[in-house]
């Protein structure tokens, strides 16, 4: 090999060794860009958000606030999609077994994330193991209210009644293990009365038989209850919240009329899938953050008589936590189970 040849040969070695570091460096970087798209493409693609109750209840409509905030800021939008049965067991079930890719939310209230683990020995699914808290956005009291041809005009009246004729009373529920069941249950039993208890698939199934008479009482959440309220077709006796409502001033508190003291306020926020990706959990936290702390999305709440919460992931995690060891004993301890 001749001094020349040679030199020419290192030369193009030398060549072709920055051609493949550069080359490396330039599909290093491409890597980069496309994990770094791939990131900010979350979401690409619509969000949906279960709803474990019919449309029309308070489930139903504080997520449909938050879906129509959150859909300003994804692609496909947010949708809603109600899924009942069993109370609210089918609806979450399916959300804790649905694939944690961010793509699919749960509706989540003191209902099926708290009362279901003290009502149900074997529940399908865990509050605490199968969910990551997003944030809680909105508190509501529950109303009781009654046919308005009853001679029982105050919720004494009905206790009167209730204890001179056991099981006569009949009180709706939007089914057995929700809220409404639940509040009416505990307030039942620490008044000293038997009743009747008729479970119905969802809230306004509830009120067609109550406004027609053919069930007596009904504990609704406060916001759907003050719309037949006001329109004279039912009667308010009292709120299970800690003070009286803006929306009902002359309603006594739970408290207030010696019956029972016993309080309960609903939450509601968003959860998710408990292995959903951190960083996609990051974009959701921030997301619902945003939407539940946005102007118009509070004043929809208030205008509803709820107490806006906003709370981020870590703060809802503490109340979901406080309220499981608050309330789970309790039921337990009245012995109030599904039927």
């Amino acid at each position: 090999m001749t001094p020349c040849y040679a030199t020419q040969l290192q030369k193009r070695r030398a060549h072709l060794k920055v051609l493949a570091q550069a080359c490396g460096l330039f599909f290093m970087t491409q890597a980069s860009s496309w994990a770094q798209s791939a990131l900010e493409a979350f979401p690409s693609k619509a969000i949906k958000v279960i709803v474990p109750q019919p449309a029309g209840g308070g489930f139903d409509f504080v997520a449909r606030v938050l879906a129509d905030k959150m859909a300003q800021r994804v692609s496909g939008g947010v949708v809603v999609e109600n899924r009942t049965g069993s109370g609210t067991l089918v609806g979450t079930d399916f959300a804790a077994k649905s694939a944690p890719d961010g793509y699919t939310l749960l509706l989540g209230s003191v209902s099926n994330m708290v009362l279901n683990a003290g009502m149900y020995k074997n529940l399908s699914y865990d509050p605490v193991k199968d969910f990551e808290p997003l944030g809680l956005a909105v508190g509501y009291s529950y109303t009781l209210v009654s046919r308005k041809d009853a001679p029982q005009k105050t919720l004494a009246q009905w206790i009167e009644y209730a204890k001179a004729n056991p099981g006569r009373v009949t009180f709706a529920s939007a089914g057995s293990g929700s809220g409404q069941h639940v509040v009416a249950a505990a307030l039942w039993h620490l008044a000293g009365v038997t009743l009747t208890h008729v479970p119905y698939r969802g809230a306004q199934a509830a009120y067609t038989d109550l406004i027609g008479s053919r069930v007596d009482l009904f504990f609704d959440l406060s916001p759907t209850a003050r719309v037949h309220v006001d329109s004279g077709e039912l009667i308010a006796l009292a709120v299970s919240g800690p003070q009286r409502l803006a929306t009902l001033p002359n309603v006594p508190t739970l408290k207030e009329t010696g019956i029972a003291n016993l309080e309960l306020e609903s939450w509601f926020g968003l959860f998710a899938p408990s292995k959903t990706p951190a960083k996609e959990l990051q974009i959701l936290k921030a997301m619902v953050l945003d939407a539940m702390q946005a102007p118009d999305v509070k004043e929809r709440f208030e205008r509803q008589g709820g107490r806006v919460l906003a709370l981020g992931a870590e703060d809802s995690r503490s109340v979901f936590k406080r309220d499981l060891a608050r309330w789970v004993p309790l039921i337990r301890s009245l012995s109030i189970e599904p039927e």
